[in-house]
């Protein structure tokens, strides 16, 4: 890596990480809405108890298991016998994953009828056993991934994750047309949405078997001696290490499918009316993931800079980054959070059909905050070959997630879910906190900073709560969607302003760290011109 790896280099690939990310990001998100008009709230409780299983192995495996490899092959390329290294580890590796991807397929395939009783409902069960087969395409996904990130090929990485997204999402919302227009089976058209992942990942594997045939790799079919157990040790390790943030997501999510619906009908709620506060439930992932592409897109972006800064002897090191993305997640995952919430019964409406449950949104958006931290403190963390304690942070959240469910649910209904979410969620990014700054000794920042952003926070909630009360009164006239989508609208145009123009004018970032941002050249223009002297 070069010594003048620094600020530009960081601006550069977290703008580069952040373009790639909105593309699948946002597909990912957006597609949701669509789908839950098609189908309804019961249509998208069915399809979201499945979509954990299946993420949490594509995540895994195609995700950090990617990364993991093209970080070992990378490394024996150093090495003196550096091509039978690779090749002992490319063997090696996919032998592993075959055999992982053998063990999940049977779990998923042949244990669908048991999680399908497990969480409530039996009808999951043919959903499960479709998806099933998305394992067995994850060994050759993640090997070439690697292969290609090892050598800083991103171009077939890129267009694989886009065609893999834009396939799954089209077969998903023209399956989901063609069912409802024909037999209208919920659990039919829920089906052909896991279908659909299944096809991706296959358009996937097509895509970069193509690319492949132009480039020498690896062989799989040369025979290599070597110690086996210490590659899959490291692969496993490393590839955990690298997708645990997105796991735990998941992870509560998979949570919900189990504890949700079966605690809601041992509540005494009807059925039908279970699994339409489910679905209505679940309407908060897509916000959340819309809310954290940026704190994602840093956190990819800063694991390579924090490892190279924390070797370096001289000068400031890693602290410098630390600190700037600790306040950019902060001050976005604040915007995104609050914003979200004084405007949620309009977004809902304007989004899903209906307000339902506008409440329990609210509260559920509230993660955007903690989030934010801890998708990118665990990457720094991992820069800093820092794994054993953060992990050991976050198993504790997801068991804090699975008590907080068991005691909140049967009181609170879903509301019970949602706040069990944010009290494991905030206690996970406070922890986070207090270890990196034990760590480094970095001063995250300063007060002047956590007063601009409350009063920058207080301004956007008051100034939106002062225009809706306005425009009710004006488009009174106005109601359902339609008026959703016109006050909605603008509240979130008036409360983004206010909120930017009192950050830009109180500095609260330096117009320089504003380029390090992705997006961020706009708003230091923006912040010049504002405290520009006359």
């Amino acid at each position: 890596m070069a010594d003048n790896f620094g600020m530009k280099e960081y601006m550069k690939g977290a703008l580069l990480l952040t373009m790639a990310a909105l593309i699948v990001k946002v597909l990912s998100a957006v597609y949701r809405v669509p789908f839950q008009n098609l189908v309804g709230d019961q249509g998208f409780y069915i399809y979201q108890q499945v979509y954990p299983f299946i993420s949490f192995f594509v995540v895994w495996t195609s995700g950090g298991f990617a990364v993991a490899i093209s970080k070992m092959l990378a490394d024996a390329q150093i090495m003196a016998d550096s091509q039978q290294r690779k090749n002992l580890i490319s063997r090696t590796v996919f032998q592993y994953l075959t055999l992982l991807s053998i063990v999940f397929f049977c779990l998923l395939f042949f244990g669908a009828d048991m999680l399908a009783r497990l969480m409530g409902d039996g009808q999951l069960a043919i959903l499960l056993k479709t998806g099933s087969f998305v394992t067995l395409f994850m060994p050759l996904l993640a090997l070439m991934k690697g292969h290609f990130q090892a050598k800083a090929d991103m171009t077939p990485v890129a267009y694989a994750q886009v065609i893999e997204q834009f396939v799954r999402v089209g077969i998903i919302l023209l399956g989901a047309i063609y069912i409802m227009t024909t037999t209208k089976s919920l659990y039919a058209a829920g089906n052909a949405a896991v279908f659909g992942t299944v096809i991706g990942e296959i358009a996937g594997v097509i895509l970069l078997l193509y690319f492949t045939k132009k480039v020498k790799n690896p062989s799989l079919k040369v025979k290599v001696q070597g110690r086996k157990w210490p590659i899959i040790k490291e692969v496993t390790i490393l590839s955990l290490s690298v997708s645990m943030s997105s796991l735990l997501l998941l992870c509560y999510q998979l949570i919900d499918s189990f504890t949700v619906f079966s605690l809601l009908l041992d509540n005494g709620v009807v059925e039908m009316e279970a699994m339409k506060m489910k679905g209505v439930y679940d309407r908060g992932q897509p916000l959340v993931q819309l809310g954290v592409i940026i704190a994602s897109s840093l956190s990819l972006a800063i694991v390579p800079l924090v490892a190279y800064q924390s070797k370096k002897t001289g000068g400031r090191g890693a602290a410098p980054f630390i600190q700037l993305t600790y306040r950019v997640s902060l001050l976005l995952g604040a915007a995104a959070s609050l914003g979200l919430v004084i405007v949620m019964p309009y977004v809902n409406q304007m989004l899903f059909e209906t307000n339902s449950l506008s409440t329990v949104l609210m509260t559920y958006v509230l993660q955007i905050i903690p989030l934010s931290i801890i998708l990118t403190f665990t990457a720094i963390l991992q820069g800093m070959n820092k794994l054993k304690i953060p992990a050991f942070i976050l198993l504790g959240a997801i068991l804090l997630k699975y008590i907080g469910n068991l005691l909140l649910i049967p009181d609170l209904d879903v509301l019970g879910a949602a706040i069990a979410s944010n009290v494991g969620l905030f206690i996970c990014a406070g922890l986070l906190v207090i270890y990196l700054k034990q760590l480094s000794k970095v001063k995250l920042a300063k007060r002047a900073f956590y007063i601009k952003l409350g009063i920058a926070s207080g301004s956007m909630i008051l100034s939106v709560v002062v225009i809706d009360s306005i425009l009710q009164m004006i488009l009174s006239a106005q109601t359902g969607r339609i008026g959703s989508v016109l006050i909605g609208g603008c509240l979130i145009v008036i409360g983004a302003f206010v909120y930017l123009t009192i950050v830009a004018k109180s500095r609260v970032l330096a117009e320089k760290e504003w380029f390090l941002v992705p997006f961020g050249r706009r708003m230091a223009a923006y912040q010049l011109l504002l405290n520009k002297k006359k």
